[in-house]
């Protein structure tokens, strides 16, 4: 029996139980929610509603970042039968403030820093915050019998309403789309039975993992996040970054089955495994090898190029393209490789999907065939004609047929699409953006676009249509790497071309990127308008002012608000920035661009117009520090276990016979946690070790300096063979024995940083010496600011420790007023354990350096 609401759906979670249904980035944490808790939240976020007294039908407004609390936020919606206005997280407040005010909501539902939005009496709307959902949801459940039904909204039907869709618009004006329970019924009930063909062979590959690096915002995203992964009792994984290098990282550390994006976060991808390539020497090969798979099984090409598996992950098989075409070239590129490659073509008026390849038999250059239940027809003109259930009811306060559908029901697109003999879906581009030439030829700027992206060079291109006398001709704009010649790579792009596509303009975007919607495509209208007035074609003028391209996302990052950024104020002297600023740039930096910049060469970079060259030629970053996963295995775990017992711990209370205070402090601190202490000496994790509970101490890492680390591992070639295999055997020893990785002075933290968010999700506790040095005095030196970040984005109890007496102990040895091996007198050495902490996330981190180093240095 068909389901009548998506409320049926949340069955299929209730079923899955315990098992992960969302994970996702918060910090340098990952998130994991079971289908079990996203259930319960949502139950207690839909009496929540009914307490505040929002009713069914009314809206709320959901604008947030992909995470578990939005899914559960958008479950609450539908069971209390209250409608979902969710907008980009990227959205700005005057936009989000237009929407609230168009569909009159309640409520928002928002980022805990998202700005608050008002209404045209000046009435703010009242907000709940995505990282309180837990919570809140958590007090309605224990409370529940106070609510008249379990449910308020168990008699919707496939006609009432879910959500209204505000469109990216890329060359109009967003509108509303109104999306019915049917409307998404619609799609996924065929989807559900071609899935139920292949269930029996997924208890092999269990669980499956989507990597959704789409915004929940739009229903493709909410398809393949909210609706698709439960059939399959998969789970979905949410990142909070672009950065093609934390995919690709991603990807394997998370075992992921399949990407799910648009088609230019996979050409970027794409770009990071070419620098890999090229950054290992193996392009000759790679080309030969390439050329070669050309015709084979897909078993041969996987172990052809094995090792870019082996780098992303046996599991990981497809790639989910959606929101537009993707290029051939990409295609191309992942299918040789031996990856599934799977589009879809849909658009939010006809809730996502109209059709899809299938996974196992997928048709080149294909968008698909038409899902069962809808219909597909080209028009005398070309056009992309649609009928079916999965058609919206109508725009927001445009709800007539004739707004959305033809008297026939057929919904015109706006696509233009060419279909063969099987069914196959092909896309030509959008109606609106034909150029019809003075000859009336019709150009179709996407075939013009294919030809120029052939073209080494070329990172990225659009062609628009400039006017001429009444007419209209194609122009060119490219984003190009550095030093490729544009007037070449249009030449050549035009040999391939009929004489009447062929272009004649052409125009270097000057800017790291084009203007895009939050699905990544190129703002169409925002480019033509730029290009025409670069072209003297308005009486609009381009500004002579150096304004950096940058320089709002700068101004962001350093909170200087919409102050003036020129691309030749110098970092330090002008704009002041830290080395914290530098990190949180250099990530705002590659989750806009999709690029990996390098941290080094990031360092290295003096002024605003240098790192503007630096989006411009991304380079593979190289993989200076190794990070010991191995030194966390059990095996490793038991036998350092056995001989810190063996040895350590004796030692420690022979030679150090250290005085424990504070340990209370731990009492009902479950961990991991955060461990701040000083830095004295090499013995300082040996007093440390003694000092926590045996369930901290068994699994506690400690962070080192990376720079030592890195000798130890890499001695240099001007010691003798003796000596470099002596440093290497400490290097395994040090890892093995205390489980340190490293944590870098100067550049590359940030990776560490990442690495020691996989620990803590791991289980692990982490012991960080903040000076970053032993003391020369024995007095506490200023903690370094980086401590401030790992608090806030690790989201652990941070608890401070204090080791006294170690300093003047190790100076009466060195002074030979002691012996070395003789053992200290009992309460020579003090270590103190603090009062566990927390912060808040939006806590400067700079101020939680200082309250910590306060904290250690009173204890």
């Amino acid at each position: 029996m068909a389901r009548q609401s998506l409320i049926e759906f949340l069955d299929e979670y209730g079923r899955r139980g315990e098992e992960i249904a969302v994970a996702h980035r918060r910090g340098y944490r990952m998130e994991r929610w079971s289908y079990a808790r996203v259930v319960d939240t949502a139950r207690g976020f839909a009496r929540e509603l009914e307490a505040r007294g929002i009713a069914p039908g009314e809206r709320v407004l959901l604008w947030g970042e992909n995470c578990a609390e939005w899914v559960a936020a958008f479950f609450g919606c539908v069971l209390r039968g209250v409608v979902v206005a969710p907008i980009d997280r990227v959205a700005t407040a005057e936009f989000a403030g237009r929407v609230a005010q168009t569909v009159e909501v309640k409520l928002l539902i928002g980022s805990r820093d998202a700005p608050e939005i008002y209404l045209q009496n000046g009435a703010a709307v009242q907000k709940i915050a995505l990282e309180d959902m837990e919570e809140i949801a958590a007090r309605r459940v224990v409370t529940q019998s106070v609510f008249a039904n379990d449910i308020a909204a168990k008699n919707l039907r496939r006609n009432d309403t879910v959500e209204i869709v505000f469109t990216s618009g890329t060359t109009a004006e967003p509108r509303g789309v109104v999306l019915t329970h049917g409307n998404f019924l619609a799609n996924i009930e065929p989807l559900e039975a071609q899935i139920q063909e292949y269930l029996r062979y997924e208890k092999f590959v269990h669980p499956l993992r989507f990597l959704n690096l789409l915004p929940l915002s739009h229903v493709f995203g909410q398809l393949m996040s909210m609706f698709i992964p439960p059939l399959l009792g998969g789970t979905v994984i949410f990142l909070d970054t672009l950065g093609p290098s934390e995919v690709a990282r991603t990807i394997r550390r998370e075992r992921v089955t399949a990407l799910v994006s648009v088609p230019r976060l996979i050409e970027t991808l794409q770009g990071q495994v070419e620098r890999e390539i090229e950054a290992e020497g193996r392009v000759e090969k790679f080309r030969k090898d390439f050329a070669a798979a050309d015709g084979e099984h897909f078993l041969k090409r996987c172990w052809r190029f094995r090792r870019i598996h082996g780098q992303l992950g046996w599991k990981f098989w497809a790639l989910i393209s959606g929101g537009a075409a993707l290029p051939e070239s990409a295609e191309t590129f992942w299918r040789r490789l031996g990856y599934a490659v799977i589009q879809g073509y849909g658009l939010t008026e006809t809730t996502s999907l109209v059709s899809v390849n299938h996974p196992f038999r997928t048709g080149k250059g294909s968008i698909g065939k038409a899902l069962p239940g809808m219909e597909i027809k080209l028009s005398a003109e070309g056009e992309i004609l649609v009928r079916g259930e999965n058609v919206a009811s109508g725009y927001w306060q445009e709800r007539t047929p004739e707004a959305m559908a033809d008297a026939e029901g057929w919904f015109r697109t706006g696509d233009l699409g060419e279909m063969d003999a099987e069914g196959n879906l092909f896309f030509k581009g959008r109606r609106k953006n034909v150029i019809v030439t003075p000859a009336g030829m019709n150009v179709y700027p996407e075939d013009l676009e294919a030809a120029l992206r052939r073209q080494a060079g070329v990172r990225d291109c659009v062609v628009v249509g400039i006017e001429r006398n009444g007419n209209a001709e194609a122009c060119a704009v490219l984003l190009l790497e550095q030093d490729a010649n544009a007037a070449a790579i249009v030449d050549s792009a035009n040999q391939s071309l009929a004489e009447y596509q062929r272009m004649r303009r052409w125009v270097v975007w000057e800017e790291p990127d084009f203007p895009r919607t939050p699905t990544q495509k190129p703002l169409l209208p925002r480019i033509r308008e730029s290009v025409a007035e670069k072209l003297g074609e308005t009486k609009a003028t381009v500004g002579e002012g150096k304004r950096s391209a940058i320089g709002d996302l700068i101004s962001s990052v350093m909170r200087r608000g919409n102050s003036r950024v020129s691309e030749d104020a110098d970092l330090e002297r002008d704009l002041q920035m830290s080395s914290l600023d530098r990190v949180e740039l250099m990530s705002a930096l590659e989750e806009k661009y999709q690029v990996d910049l390098g941290e080094t060469r990031f360092a290295e970079a003096k002024t605003v117009g240098e790192l503007e060259r630096l989006l411009r030629e991304p380079a593979a970053r190289p993989k200076t520090y190794h990070f010991p996963r191995w030194a966390q295995r059990w095996l490793v775990t038991w036998i350092r276990l056995g001989i810190y017992y063996l040895l350590v711990w004796p030692a420690t209370w022979l030679l150090a016979k250290p005085t424990i205070r504070g340990r209370e402090n731990l009492g009902g601190i479950r961990g991991p946690i955060l461990v701040v202490a000083n830095h004295v000496t090499y013995v300082d994790i040996g007093c440390v070790l003694a000092a926590l509970p045996a369930g901290f101490r068994h699994r506690l890492a400690t962070a080192m300096e990376a720079e030592r680390l890195y000798g130890m591992r890499h001695p240099s070639r001007e010691m003798n063979f003796f000596m470099r295999m002596v440093n290497r055997m400490d290097y395994f020893l040090v890892i093995a024995l205390f489980n340190v990785f490293p944590l870098p002075k100067q550049s590359g933290f940030r990776e560490s940083f990442a690495f020691a968010g996989e620990l803590a999700d791991r289980g692990w506790n982490l012991l960080v010496f903040p000076e970053g040095a032993r003391t020369k005095d024995g007095k506490l030196a200023a903690f370094r600011g980086g401590i401030g970040l790992l608090a806030t984005r690790l989201h652990l109890p941070v608890v401070p420790v204090r080791i006294d007496g170690l300093w003047e102990l190790a100076q009466a040895r060195l002074a030979g007023k002691s012996s070395r091996l003789k053992p200290a007198p009992r309460g020579a050495v003090k270590v103190t354990i603090g009062e566990a902490v927390t912060f808040a996330a939006e806590t400067d981190a700079e101020e939680i350096a200082r309250e910590l180093e306060r904290r250690v240095k009173e204890l």
